[in-house]
């Protein structure tokens, strides 16, 4: 589905009132809810939001804006170390840490890693993408758990390079 079907389609919505509608067609999911009260629910993130051009009102794509008068709200972020470097996911997908369920993990937190290893595998459109260190050096942090889904460019693990 491209971006001018999705936008006729939430026209469409639009104008016959219709408030939630789920579209699947292969490995393609589209699931659009149209909100009126304040509060909307946030995106199942089994689905992927499709953005288009239409007007804000057409479809609930992420989780409402905060009130003017609040102040943004600040996310606790554990301290960074320096001179890490990260490795991050190259496509959206499902995290996997082992070849198969029950077999041990591709690396743990405190493994030395070549460059070119494999570290985990992001499974996509039900294609297992094996993803390989881009340094080597020690592993310090992984920063996904097993089975949850990740975003393009999300930080999977931390690094600390060989010097």
């Amino acid at each position: 589905m491209n971006q001018k079907e999705l936008k006729e389609l939430i026209e469409f919505l639009i104008e016959k009132d219709i408030t939630e509608f789920e579209l699947e067609r292969g490995d393609v999911k589209v699931r659009v809810k149209r909100g009126t009260g304040h509060e909307a629910p946030l995106p199942d993130t089994r689905y992927f939001a499709v953005h288009s051009a239409a007007p804000a009102e057409a479809a609930t794509f992420s989780a409402p804006a905060a009130p003017a008068s609040a102040p943004p709200p600040k996310e606790a972020a554990p301290p960074r170390e320096e001179g890490l470097h990260m490795v991050r996911s190259p496509i959206v997908g499902t995290y996997y840490e082992s070849p198969s369920p029950g077999s041990p993990p591709f690396v743990k937190a405190g493994d030395a890693v070549e460059a070119g290893q494999v570290l985990c595998i992001v499974e996509a459109m039900k294609l297992m993408n094996e993803i390989e260190s881009d340094a080597a050096g020690e592993l310090v942090k992984i920063l996904v758990t097993n089975g949850q889904p990740v975003e393009y460019g999300q930080e999977l693990f931390a690094l600390r390079p060989k010097k």
